[in-house]
């Protein structure tokens, strides 16, 4: 018997009797931690962008929620280069071939147009994404001011993502003065 053992090494019998022990004491004694076994997903919605008029703009925006926080990551492509106002409109209606039918900025609080953070600003003013000569850019933001998929006041779903042409100057009322839309987009629900 002590050859045999031997021969099979120390570690091996060590893990051996180590699982026969666990096993003995039952499965119950081994939980896993609350919430790492998770799957349920997170709210999600998105707006897929479109060009307005010849402006060749398309992208993309995406809302995810974890806990209380929203991020909203959106990327553009064919839009000229430098900066342009982003924005959450009231109305998810891309129909007009201006884009005036997305109404105008996303205001359930009812105050001022202002920059992301200031002292007053619409929970639609994202502010500029900044495009390089390739004709792309990005924008990240995160909130605990939106929600998704609620119903309520500040759900972030049927309102509509526009694309101006010039820069939001964060000043200018009621939108920043940011120029014609040249891009626009439905948020909706991702399933």
């Amino acid at each position: 018997m002590k050859t045999r053992l031997m021969s099979i090494g120390i570690k091996p019998v060590f893990f051996l009797l180590l699982g026969i022990s666990i096993i003995s004491m039952g499965c119950d004694r081994v939980k896993p931690q609350a919430g790492i076994l998770s799957t349920a997903p997170a709210a999600q919605a998105h707006a897929m962008i479109d060009a307005l008029g010849d402006s060749g703009v398309t992208g993309i925006a995406v809302f995810t929620q974890n806990g209380d926080q929203i991020t909203l990551t959106a990327e553009l492509q064919g839009a000229s280069p430098g900066l342009h106002g982003f924005h959450i409109h009231a109305n998810g209606d891309c129909s007009a071939p201006d884009g005036k039918s997305a109404g105008g900025h996303w205001n359930p609080t009812d105050v001022g147009h202002g920059k992301w953070g200031a002292d007053e600003f619409h929970l639609g003013d994202i502010g500029n994404i900044n495009v390089g000569a390739d004709g792309t850019g990005s924008i990240t933001l995160t909130t605990d001011l939106w929600e998704i998929g609620t119903g309520s006041d500040i759900d972030v779903v049927g309102k509509g993502i526009i694309v101006h042409a010039d820069a939001d100057d964060f000043v200018s009322q009621p939108s920043g003065a940011a120029g014609a839309r040249i891009g626009c987009g439905v948020i909706v629900l991702t399933e």
